[in-house]
Formats: C-alpha cells, sequence, structure tokens
C-alpha cells in the first residue's frame, strides 16, 4: 500500500512540473512578470515589441539627434562656408604667403564680392543641412537649399572676408624686404628732420653738410635725394618776392616763414612710403608752430611802404595764445563702421553741436568731450577711421601749407 501511494505521489508531481513547464512558455508578451512589457514613447503598453523596444527606440533616435547637433553645421556655420567658398573661388583663399591670391580681387569693392556671392548661391541648389533632408526633399521651392536660406548671410561675410584679406595683406607685407628697406630710409629721414630744424637758418653748407651726416648716401636708408629735400624745404627763393626779400635781408641762405612746416612735409612724405610699404598706419604729429608774428609786415612790405607812403594793416591782432602746440588734427577711431563721407561729416557736425553726454553709437562721450575741447583749442581737422577706412573732415580754414601736410600725412584718407 505505501508503494502504491509513493508511485501515485511521484506521478502527481511529474504532472505538476510538466503544468509549470507549460505555463511558464506561455505567458503573455506583454506581461511585466516576465520584463516583457514595452513602453513607447507616450508611455503605453506595446504588445508588438518585444521587451522594452519601445524605450531602445526612443534612446536610440535622441543619440541620433545629438549626434547632428554635435557634429553637423546649423544654418549659420553651412551658409558660412558656402559663402566663403564661393569668394574662394573668385578671389582665392585668404593667406599670408605673397603671391597666393589672385590679382582680380586685389582692389575689388565691396560690391563687386556681394554681387558675386549673390550670383554663386543662386546656382547653389545643393542640400545644405542632409540630415534635415528626409523630410524636406519633397517639398516645394528647394527648402533646404543654399540658394534659399544663405543669402540673408552674405553681408556680414563679405565684410568678414574682406576684413580677413586685408589682415592678410598687412601681415605679408610686413615681412617684406621693401617694408624694412622704407624703415630704414624713415629713420634717416627722422634724424635728417631733427637736423633741419636744428641748422635751419645757417649757411647752405653747413646745413647740407650736416644733413650728410645725418641722411646721406652713407647712411642706411638715406640718399643724397633726401639730403636735397630737406636742404631745400621752405627755401625763400621759390618765389620772385622770396628773391626780393633775400636781396634787400642781403641774406642768402634766409628761411620762409613756414619753412618748419615744410620740413614736417618733408618727413611725412617718407611715413606715407613706409606705411603703404608694410601695411602700417604710423602718425608722427610734427606740425610745427611758426614763431614769427604774421601780423608784422615783412621787409619788402615795409620797404614798400616807404616808397609809396601807404602802410601795410595788420592781419591779425597781437595776442597771445595759449594754446600754441595745440595739435593741428585729433585722429578718432569709431566703435560702428562708418561707410562714406557724408556719414563721417555728419557724425563731426553732430560732435560738434550736441553736448558730450548725447548717445552716439559711433563714438564715446569721452572722445566727444575731447573733440570740443580739442575744437576751441585750435584743431582744425578730424580724423575719422573705421575698421578699414579713414576720412579727413576739417572743422576750420586751414592755410595751404597745412592742407598740403594733412594731405601728405593722410593720403590714404577720403577727403570729401
Amino acid at each position: 500500500m505505501k508503494k502504491t501511494l509513493f508511485a501515485l505521489g511521484f506521478v502527481t508531481s511529474l504532472y505538476a512540473s510538466a503544468a509549470l513547464a507549460v505555463s511558464a512558455g506561455t505567458v503573455a508578451t506583454d506581461s511585466v512578470s516576465r520584463r516583457a512589457a514595452a513602453y513607447t514613447s507616450s508611455g503605453t503598453t506595446n504588445t508588438v515589441n518585444r521587451g522594452y523596444q519601445g524605450l531602445a527606440n526612443v534612446y536610440q533616435q535622441n543619440q541620433r539627434n545629438t549626434y547632428y547637433m554635435v557634429t553637423q553645421p546649423d544654418v549659420d556655420s553651412a551658409c558660412r562656408e558656402k559663402i566663403y567658398n564661393c569668394l574662394v573661388e573668385y578671389c582665392g583663399d585668404v593667406t599670408v604667403v605673397p603671391g597666393q591670391r589672385t590679382g582680380r580681387c586685389q582692389y575689388a569693392t565691396e560690391s563687386e564680392l556681394y554681387n558675386y556671392a549673390l550670383l554663386c548661391l543662386q546656382k547653389d541648389t545643393s542640400v545644405l543641412l542632409p540630415q534635415y533632408n528626409t523630410n524636406t526633399k519633397t517639398g516645394a521651392n528647394g527648402l533646404n537649399t543654399a540658394a534659399r536660406l544663405c543669402p540673408p548671410y552674405v553681408q556680414q561675410e563679405v565684410m568678414s572676408y574682406l576684413s580677413m584679406a586685408n589682415m592678410a595683406d598687412e601681415l605679408s607685407k610686413s615681412h617684406s624686404d621693401l617694408c624694412l628697406q622704407r624703415r630704414q630710409e624713415l629713420e634717416a629721414a627722422m634724424a635728417c628732420h631733427a637736423v633741419a630744424l636744428a641748422y635751419g637758418n645757417e649757411t647752405t653748407s653747413m646745413l647740407t653738410t650736416q644733413l650728410t651726416d645725418a641722411c646721406g648716401a652713407g647712411v642706411p636708408g638715406g640718399s643724397a635725394e633726401m639730403v636735397t629735400r630737406f636742404a631745400n624745404a621752405g627755401n625763400v627763393g621759390a618765389n620772385v618776392w622770396g628773391w626780393a626779400e633775400k636781396i634787400l635781408n642781403l641774406d642768402m641762405n634766409q628761411k620762409g616763414e613756414d619753412w618748419q612746416m615744410a620740413v614736417d612735409s618733408v618727413l611725412a612724405s617718407y611715413t606715407n612710403r613706409m606705411n603703404l610699404a608694410c601695411g602700417e598706419n604710423l602718425q608722427i604729429n610734427t606740425a610745427s608752430v611758426s614763431t614769427s608774428d604774421s601780423s608784422q609786415p615783412s621787409t619788402l612790405q615795409t620797404v614798400a611802404a616807404l616808397a609809396t607812403g601807404v602802410a601795410f594793416p595788420t592781419t591779425a591782432a597781437n595776442v597771445e595764445n595759449p594754446y600754441e602746440n595745440q595739435s593741428l588734427y585729433m585722429d578718432l577711431t569709431t566703435m560702428s563702421e562708418v561707410y562714406d563721407y557724408n556719414t563721417a561729416y555728419q557724425l563731426v557736425q553732430a560732435a560738434m553741436s550736441n553736448p558730450a553726454t548725447t548717445q552716439n553709437a559711433f563714438l564715446t562721450t569721452a572722445q566727444l568731450s575731447s573733440m570740443q575741447t580739442a575744437y576751441i583749442r585750435g584743431t582744425k581737422v578730424f580724423i575719422i577711421r573705421d575698421s578699414a577706412r579713414c576720412y579727413i573732415v576739417p572743422v576750420q580754414t586751414m592755410t595751404t601749407q597745412e592742407t598740403n601736410l594733412i594731405a601728405q600725412m593722410f593720403a590714404s584718407c577720403v577727403s570729401q
């Protein structure tokens, strides 16, 4: 009997194990007990995918979006590349190696580059951002093309290209042999400038000897032409009245009233030569103030008055100028671009007529205050600069010598 009960128990246990095994293999696909529940992005149970396939898909899509966000360009970056390639095709790549850029754009204007970049983009109907092309490749009018998305970026990219090209040109110029020669020439000219001012009223032979020692042919950068130019600067004998002055004074070595200004003009010409060769903007403020009193009659006027009995009137009252060393010009750099002379002129006029605390998009309050103070003290010209241009804006009437000096010192600036 015991054996029979043992056999029945053993058979019962076998059936129970088989039933348990069958139930284990027939659990529903969305049963949480078997970790088979699948959640979609909306949080509902998904009975189609096994496991957490919905979460896996969302994670994969998020990783893909993150990859594109980090490694793929946005519209602005992609358009920069497109526009730069257009400009490189037309002008050549920006480089500091001399001769690498083509000569077509050496004197290209902003409008020329702007027009070419627009024409180049109009032909570019390729996909701008490939990662977004799935939903737009069947869209109308090419929604994801460079021709449609990039024209608004042309203006700023043309300015960026011109700025880079300008800096590359300046860097290549500063490394050139011609720049080194012009620097030595300017050093010799500065030495001769000091000698000419110190020995200007000495005899011609003594002045020439001193100039030859300072900037003659044996001095690096010096030459006989330089000596001659400084020796003859401000010579009274340049006109018939000057010769008459010399004869009456019995002084064949006399210099004219504004001979210091003439010497400064010679030095300014050598400064411009160096600036053009090196791509720099060196300025030497050497505007000398005449020590003679222009209100007094000259020797020739005195002799003529004695002969005719008619006195020459004085041209100005003998008033001492407390600001006799005030600079002839003031150089200012604006915070924003000034694209034409009219804007620069209006800017100076506004600075002269408005309070210094008036809000201005181009100049700071300190600059406006300095301009007004300089104008009161006798400054006659304001040089307005931005990142690529400069303008000469006079605010008072200048003499011929002052006009020539400013024109030589700022030969690259627009005067009207």
